[in-house]
């Protein structure tokens, strides 16, 4: 289990941080936990803000233009918290990345290093769980199928929202995992377009071929994040605009990672 140093006092804004770099993580919910895992084994000197936007609206059930705009008024936060580097661990947030405004720090999302990831591996057969806003907006299938690689989707929509909650392991979440999973139980390889699935891979497991391999791209997202210029500016801060010791609770169970102290803010 990881557990970070207790929060510094309020940071000052960017404007007086230009010689430092910090990273911030965007996720709807704790999904994104499973990144800011991996980047902290990879690079524990690194200085994250972590943001939790379970207040809002759900990102999957946003149109498009609200979502950009939400999106770009959670960076601005960030950026005025010192943030120089930005991942958007959410898919349904990064299909939208293309529709931000210029905020003058590198941006990146989940799909590209998915993409990637999933075509490297060269599938025999492909499948993929996601949100519907992943699964619909085709993001997934037309950029695979650039690289020759065709694909099954599936929407496991109630999969998040159970993780969100904390539950890893109820007979309700299994069964959902279940019929979700049935019809592409025969995959050789499975993408998980949602940040939140790796908590449950091994439920997962249970109910797909024996053969059957999960593509994290938590994983490939933590890779490109480590050769980036980041710095140690302090502990690490997690900001939410929900419940903030439910976001303590869910990424302690769902991820095992010990978040302290949780800031609850009204963006």
């Amino acid at each position: 289990m990881i557990r970070f140093h207790p929060l510094d006092p309020p940071y000052p804004r960017s404007k007086d941080l230009d010689h430092e770099s910090m990273l911030g993580i965007i996720d709807w919910g704790i999904g994104g936990v499973s990144i800011y895992k991996l980047v902290k084994e990879r690079r524990p000197d690194a200085s994250v803000i972590y943001f939790s936007d379970t207040g809002a609206t759900p990102y999957g059930k946003m149109a498009r233009p609200e979502l950009a705009a939400r999106l770009d008024a959670v960076i601005e936060f960030l950026i005025s918290k010192g943030v120089t580097h930005l991942v958007i661990g959410c898919n349904a947030a990064s299909t939208t990345i293309a529709d931000l405004a210029d905020h003058g720090i590198k941006i990146e999302g989940v799909i590209d290093a998915a993409v990637e990831t999933a075509a490297k591996t060269r599938p025999e057969r492909l499948g993929l769980i996601g949100g519907r806003r992943t699964v619909v907006s085709g993001i997934y299938r037309r950029s695979l199928a650039e690289k020759g690689v065709n694909l099954d989707q599936r929407v496991a929509q109630p999969l998040s929202g159970l993780i969100e909650s904390g539950d890893v392991s109820s007979e309700k979440l299994r069964s959902e995992a279940k019929r979700i999973l049935y019809p592409i139980r025969n995959s050789s390889h499975i993408l998980l377009a949602c940040t939140h699935y790796p908590a449950i891979e091994g439920v997962l497991t249970e109910y797909v071929s024996p053969r059957t391999r999960f593509i994290d791209p938590a994983k490939a997202v933590a890779a490109r994040i480590s050769n980036w210029k980041l710095e140690s500016s302090g502990p690490d801060r997690f900001y939410t605009t929900g419940d903030a010791e439910q976001m303590r609770k869910s990424a302690k169970l769902a991820f095992g990672v010990r978040i302290p102290k949780v800031i609850r803010v009204t963006i």
